[in-house]
């Protein structure tokens, strides 16, 4: 919907559909998605994800 511009991002449609596992409903303007596919740009986001996994990897991994 355009009331929620903010969100209209090409990686957030992505994950949305990317997720669905028998059935992807699209609910919405034409006009939103439209601009959601257009737009290339995202924010970084900022997450410490990526460094907790390295940690526990690294903490399950055996050092000689």
């Amino acid at each position: 919907m355009m009331q929620h511009y903010t969100m209209l991002q090409r990686n957030l449609i992505y994950t949305g559909i990317t997720r669905g596992k028998k059935l992807v409903i699209l609910v919405g303007q034409k006009k939103a998605l439209a601009i959601a596919i257009k737009q290339q740009n995202h924010q970084r986001r900022w997450s410490t994800l990526k460094d907790k996994m390295q940690s526990a990897a690294q903490d399950l991994i055996p050092m000689n």
